[in-house]
């Protein structure tokens, strides 16, 4: 990571995948081109849960090379405008410079996994994935959720991906407009 200033720990990364309401999965193919699909993930422990239909591309691409990123953003803030009594008040280039580089930005977090993915066959382990999903996405239909998984698992692939490196980044400014580098929360 270049801005090592704004890297995050595993544990604020973990943060962002659970709060996060989707994911950029990428995939590479045989001829070497990527390709990236949203996805709708839930984690239990270090493991992500995907699902999908049995047949496309994703799945193809699973099948023939394990290896996945998941790229997760979360908490985007755009700056207010510039004020322009600030503008006029600034007194050189400089104060400019500082002005305006707070102001053309974005605050962000974000956490970047490399993982493996495997497509279950197992219905015990496919509706543990499902049941995390659903639990994510859809809390207040669990009272359903074992006869809407058992009408659609004939139907529905399971993808189990085990996070194997996590990176996690930040630019958050505090209230009196300065960056939080690494480590400062509030």
């Amino acid at each position: 990571m270049r801005r090592k200033d704004r890297e995050m720990d595993r544990d604020f990364g973990l943060g962002v995948i659970d709060n996060s309401p989707y994911a950029v999965l990428s995939l590479v193919d045989g001829n070497n081109r990527a390709y990236a699909v949203p996805i709708s993930p839930a984690r239990v422990g270090n493991v992500l849960y995907i699902h999908s239909a049995k047949e496309g591309h994703k799945i193809d691409l699973i099948k023939n090379n394990a290896r996945v990123v998941l790229t997760f953003v979360g908490n985007v803030q755009v700056p207010a405008p510039i004020k322009e009594e600030d503008f006029i008040a600034a007194k050189d280039d400089n104060h400019l410079a500082v002005l305006t580089s707070k102001h053309f930005t974005t605050e962000f977090e974000s956490a970047i996994v490399v993982g493996s993915a495997v497509i279950l066959e197992e219905d015990r382990e496919k509706m543990e994935g499902l049941r995390a999903i659903s639990q994510k996405y859809t809390p207040k239909n669990m009272s359903y959720f074992d006869v809407a998984a058992k009408a659609s698992m004939d139907r529905t692939t399971v993808i189990k991906i085990e996070i194997k490196e996590i990176t996690a980044k930040r630019k958050k400014y505090d209230k009196n407009g300065d960056e939080m580098k690494w480590g400062r929360m509030e």
